[in-house]
């Protein structure tokens, strides 16, 4: 680690914790091809404790979880057991039989329509299938206020039996189709898929500290989940703690793990899928995931239905954005020095990373603070971002 890349980032980080509103604690990692060049934490791991943010404190890391299970995915191509565009319907028969929700009868209740198309695998790792988030979309938040749609924080399969919002393939809609992806995995695998990303991923990485069910020692290292009020304030949630014995391994979002833990993650996109003991992908299956899959539809912006949940979000404000298998790809070179073609994405409780195979650098920053796309956490990643860019 460079002493000028070590005073800038820590610099980052303590103006996170200490300049209003602020952060309770972060932890920060960035990486190179070869091992992490900067590791950092400031701040404690709740709000009014006395705990503090170390590199080893363990997060809820939410949606960065889906490049995980997106790899997983890509691992089953590679075996020739899975094709992306075969009907996921032939390994997943449940996908088979979802309709499109075309509006509400007068008594509340949803109006349904066969899809004009089938759900492909492809279309799960792009977003593109038709399956929402009720924090994000008005439709799936009315079927959940009204119809009792459990939220997909619950990790049951009620969570995951919704309709579709468009004919699949029609248009880019951030949801539960990495968590349905999941499934597919499951169901040619005939294992949980907590149990083959460790066998697959996890272990040949050397991640020790990533479970969809924590250990007793994990657990000992979590930070505290915080709310933020309307006037900034930070409220901590103790007893919030993703289910640790989910009746499905959510995919999409159910992954506990520390930042020093997904950088390794980060290092296998980094080097061509090599990993410290083999390979986890092949170099052509990562140049196919980096690629634009959404020809020239763009995503859009994220806005935030729950506001405890998410503030409207957008990484980049008009600037275009693609989608590869499984992550998002800024099309233009971004403000912090990441250039066009890096791959990125966040988690729920504000956990953001980026992996930038040209230049061969990588991070990843966590925080536990609701709603999502906090103007604070946002601002200190891409600072750190930046940071990493200007002294690597």
């Amino acid at each position: 680690m460079t002493e000028t890349l070590k005073t800038a980032a820590d610099a980052v980080l303590n103006r996170a914790v200490t300049e209003g509103p602020g952060l309770p604690g972060v932890v920060a990692v960035a990486t190179d091809r070869a091992g992490d060049i900067y590791q950092g934490a400031a701040g404690l791991r709740a709000a009014g404790g006395d705990a503090p943010m170390t590199a080893d404190t363990v997060f809820a890391i939410f949606s960065t979880t889906k490049a995980l299970t997106g790899t997983a995915v890509l691992q089953l191509v590679e075996d020739g057991l899975l094709d992306l565009d075969a009907p996921a319907r032939d390994y997943l028969p449940a996908l088979g039989r979802v309709q499109v929700i075309e509006g509400f009868e007068a008594d509340g209740s949803p109006r349904l329509r066969a899809p004009r198309r089938e759900i492909t695998t492809r279309m799960l790792l792009l977003h593109t299938a038709g399956f929402g988030y009720d924090f994000f979309n008005p439709v799936y938040e009315r079927l959940a206020t009204t119809r009792g749609q459990p939220s997909v924080i619950t990790a049951t399969a009620a969570a995951l039996d919704t309709p579709l919002l468009f004919d699949p393939g029609e248009a880019w809609e951030y949801g539960s189709n990495i968590d349905q992806a999941g499934r597919v995995v499951e169901a040619i695998t005939g294992r949980r898929l907590g149990e083959v990303m460790q066998s697959r991923i996890l272990d040949p990485l050397g991640m020790t500290d990533t479970a969809f069910t924590m250990t007793a020692d994990m657990q000992a290292r979590l930070a505290v989940m915080h709310q933020r009020g309307a006037d900034g304030s930070l409220t901590p949630l103790p007893d919030f703690m993703l289910p640790q014995d989910p009746e499905i391994h959510m995919g999409g979002h159910g992954l506990q793990s520390t930042a020093t833990d997904y950088t390794k993650f980060i290092r296998m996109w980094l080097n061509d899928g090599m990993g410290p003991n083999g390979p986890v992908l092949r170099p052509e299956t990562v140049r196919m995931a980096e690629q634009n899959g959404l020809g020239e539809m763009k995503i859009k912006m994220l806005p935030g239905v729950i506001p405890s949940l998410s503030n409207d979000a957008e990484f980049f404000p008009g600037m275009p954005k693609s989608w590869g298998l499984t992550f998002m790809i800024n099309d233009e070179p971004a403000p912090t020095g990441r250039p066009a073609g890096a791959l990125a994405w966040a988690g729920l409780a504000n956990l953001f990373y980026w992996i930038d195979r040209q230049n061969g650098l990588g991070g990843f920053w966590a925080t536990q603070i609701l709603p999502f796309a906090d103007a604070a956490s946002v601002g200190g990643y891409l600072a750190f971002e930046t940071a990493v860019y200007r002294h690597s």
